[in-house]
């Protein structure tokens, strides 16, 4: 599961004078935000329980961003259980109504500055090759966390997808220390 084709918007979005809210999602969240991603084409569904689980158990490595109440932005991640210091990112999606507002990354930068994430210096997503858009959004990230971006192997079309999914190169962010950011969002 990764991020899929998330196209940036050359005009603002209709929503880019309201204000955005960003925070944890909960298990009422759960069919939403499976009918959200639906609408992000062509980004991978989930089945309602996963997306149910990701909202509930997995809350505080999750963002759901709102505008005007109404749901438009969800990243789902994870600290990797064998290394403790790794967010594992497994999907953003902006609904096509907020995309233009740098959504994706602001939610992963929220996400980061909770206390969940106290010990993580890094971050890791896979991306497929042709998917322009989700690199752009991670490289920018890379650069908002003042770190580096490197691509290594990752799940290979035959090996691990049964020839049904392109290859995914596994992004690896960072090192990076978080405090340093949230301080200089503090300033700004």
């Amino acid at each position: 599961m990764t991020i899929q084709n998330i196209q940036p918007q050359v005009r603002p979005a209709p929503h880019s004078r309201k204000a955005v809210s960003i925070g944890y999602p909960s298990a009422e969240d759960g069919a939403v935000v499976n009918d959200m991603i639906a609408r992000c084409k062509p980004l991978d569904e989930n089945s309602l329980y996963c997306n149910l689980l990701q909202c509930s158990h997995f809350a505080e490595t999750c963002a759901l961003a709102r505008i005007d109440g109404v749901p438009v932005g969800f990243v789902s991640g994870y600290i990797r259980p064998d290394a403790p210091d790794t967010l594992f990112i497994w999907q953003v999606a902006v609904a096509p109504e907020a995309r233009g507002m740098s959504l994706g990354k602001r939610m992963m930068l929220d996400i980061l500055s909770r206390d969940a994430c106290d010990g993580v210096t890094t971050l890791h997503t896979t991306i497929t090759s042709s998917n322009k858009a989700s690199q752009a959004i991670f490289q920018s990230l890379a650069n908002a966390l003042d770190t580096s971006a490197a691509q290594q192997s990752g799940f290979d079309r035959d090996r691990h997808l049964a020839g049904s999914h392109p290859s995914e190169t596994l992004w690896v962010i960072g090192p990076f220390d978080r405090f340093a950011l949230r301080d200089r969002r503090k300033a700004a």
